[in-house]
């Protein structure tokens, strides 16, 4: 079978949705309804200036219940926030919201997720005065290498995979049948889409996160989530990370990036997925701890920023809706002011949500001092707090936050999703190169070995192997995540006595985090030494490339889920055609300007 450059979308340009419309409430951009101006006038009317600045605040919370936590998670929270349970937590604080972590023990299962999200609501409304409000509750669902719900729950190959299927209907339906899943269990705000556009190889935070290296494909691909997730699945979409995270070689949550783009840079590359994203109705932006000089020479990072946040993206762009903060318990944010002034700054310069600050009671206190020493009004109080009380309305809080724990059970993970999963899945992958014609591969009775990275959650090397001996093959799995040099001796001695060896790679481009011994670049060199056939696969970063000389046959997944395993031994075997077609631009090693693989480059058979 010959290969060829993918030279047609077809395929993806046919992606329809199948799930039948949900009816929502209308966006930010759409004038407020009488009920809705009418819920929000009457609730802050009843609220103390308190609730009011807990309404301001998003935590996490230990518990997989919100009554009766572990021993483990009462002490947790005790240490955090004075109180022992995720309820005590609710209503000690007003909170507004809660953000779910595994490790914070928030999800387990359909069954608890959707029980704790009732609790949870419960604290909040408590005995319905009308200065109780309902919960946001939110997770970073970005899919891919950010994914927060576990099995069952559908698990798609994540926002570079979706830009190499090019395919803005297939990126809307992922959003749609994720946003669906979140709503069934209680979690009405997911962390996405990604509105970065990653030009920047090297960015340790972003990468495969983003949908690509093209502003406009990112920007497409962020409306089409948007649209997925709100009108789709009733749920909020976040944009982030406002201005532009993509093109960094620092990461924020430990460090303060400095992006250097000019403002016509920042306008050409930065901006127009933004746009994108509030021309769909975006509810939520989120904001970056980055200093963009082009936009402020303040000093101050974005989150912190008049300019950016008030001038920028309220007054350029236009935005209407929901400004949180990306996380202040990141270094990025905390470099330059104390933990009591942050949450102050992040007011004054336009925020509304407080993401996760590392104290809390100090970043409420310090709110309420500012408001009685008259650096924050509470006219600003109320203009951020009615804004998060319009979201909520508009998720139709307002009438019943609590959820069917019986339909969360039958939603998530049901089989018209896993299907969708499949099928978007099938889009992506993207076959970089097969200079040796190894590829498809005949089924045949041959020895195959499956190494290299994996992964206790996915295990996508057992998925691998178990592929190959569906179809005839005698495979055996070794896997050798950022292998010893002992193990690497083994492994390819063990290669040598095997006909094939599919060996996976994540991140191996990156020996000053995460593979500072160069180890998986130095497995592949022991593997290609046997003189057997070698296929290499990037089951993250599609860059490895660069970085694995002698490499003939290389293929792309950007995510290891389940459903990217299986596509990748079907299209092995010449059963799929692979579609993907690269993203980004894949640059030489030496970081000059030479490009190993352009953007839009892909092969097919």
């Amino acid at each position: 079978m010959k290969t060829r450059l993918v030279t047609s979308t077809a395929l993806a340009a046919t992606f329809a949705t199948t799930l039948a419309p949900l009816p929502v409430q209308a966006s930010v951009d759409v004038v407020p309804s009488a009920g809705e101006h009418g819920w929000v006038t009457s609730t802050l009317r009843h609220m103390s200036l308190e609730q009011k600045v807990g309404q301001l605040f998003a935590t996490y919370v230990y518990g997989r219940d919100a009554t009766e936590p572990t021993a483990a998670d009462r002490a947790a929270n005790r240490a955090a926030f004075g109180v022992e349970t995720p309820a005590e937590v609710i209503n000690e604080f007003h909170l507004g919201a809660v953000c779910y972590f595994s490790w914070s023990h928030n999800l387990d299962s359909p069954r608890q997720i959707a029980t704790l999200s009732n609790g949870l609501q419960r604290a909040a409304l408590g005995d319905g005065s009308k200065g109780r409000v309902p919960l946001l509750i939110s997770t970073d669902q970005e899919q891919g290498v950010v994914l927060r719900m576990p099995a069952p729950a559908a698990q798609f190959p994540g926002a570079m995979a979706l830009g190499a299927g090019r395919s803005p209907a297939a990126a809307e339906t992922a959003a749609q049948v994720t946003g669906r899943e979140l709503r069934a269990v209680g979690i009405n705000q997911p962390y996405a889409p990604i509105a970065d556009t990653n030009i920047n190889p090297a960015n340790p935070v972003i990468g495969v996160r983003s949908f690509g290296a093209d502003p406009t494909l990112v920007g497409e691909l962020t409306a089409a989530q948007v649209t997925g997730f709100q009108d789709g699945a009733g749920v909020t979409a976040v944009a982030k990370h406002f201005p532009g995270h993509g093109d960094t070689g620092t990461d924020s949550h430990t460090n303060l990036p400095v992006i250097t783009h000019s403002r016509e840079e920042w306008e050409r590359t930065d901006a127009p997925p933004f746009r994108r994203a509030i021309s769909a109705g975006v509810e939520t932006i989120m904001t970056a701890h980055i200093l963009v000089p082009a936009l402020d020479a303040s000093g101050d990072p974005a989150t912190l920023s008049p300019t950016i946040l008030t001038g920028v993206l309220r007054g350029e762009l236009g935005f209407r809706g929901v400004i949180v903060t990306d996380a202040l318990n990141m270094a990025g944010v905390r470099q330059k002011y104390g933990d009591d002034r942050v949450p102050v700054l992040a007011l004054k310069a336009g925020a509304d949500q407080l993401l996760m600050p590392p104290d809390l009671r100090l970043a409420r206190d310090a709110v309420l001092r500012a408001v009685a020493t008259g650096e924050l009004t509470e006219r600003r109080i109320d203009e951020s707090v009615g804004r998060i009380l319009a979201l909520k309305y508009r998720q139709g809080l307002a009438g019943s936050p609590m959820v069917d724990v019986e339909e969360a059970v039958r939603r998530v993970g049901a089989p018209q999703h896993l299907a969708a999963v499949a099928q978007v899945t099938d889009l992506t992958l993207t076959a970089v190169r097969n200079d040796a014609g190894l590829l498809p591969l005949a089924r045949a009775d041959r020895s195959v070995l499956v190494t290299g990275w994996d992964n206790a959650a996915f295990a996508p090397i057992a998925t691998v192997t178990a592929g190959f001996t569906a179809r005839g093959a005698r495979a055996t799995a070794r896997p050798a995540t950022l292998p010893s040099d002992q193990v690497i001796s083994a492994t390819a001695a063990t290669a040598a006595q095997h006909d094939l060896t599919v060996v996976l790679v994540n991140k191996a481009w990156d020996t000053t985090v995460t593979d500072p011994r160069a180890s998986q670049q130095r497995l592949v060199a022991a593997l290609l030494s046997t003189g057997k056939p070698v296929v290499v696969v990037a089951v993250r970063d599609p860059y490895d490339i660069a970085y694995l000389p002698g490499v003939t046959t290389y293929l792309a997944t950007y995510s290891y889920t389940q459903a990217a395993m299986d596509a990748l031994v079907r299209a092995l075997h010449g059963e799929l055609s692979p579609h993907g077609r690269l993203p980004v631009t894949i640059p030489a090693a030496d970081g000059g300007d030479a490009e190993l693989y352009p953007y839009g480059h892909g092969l097919t058979w």
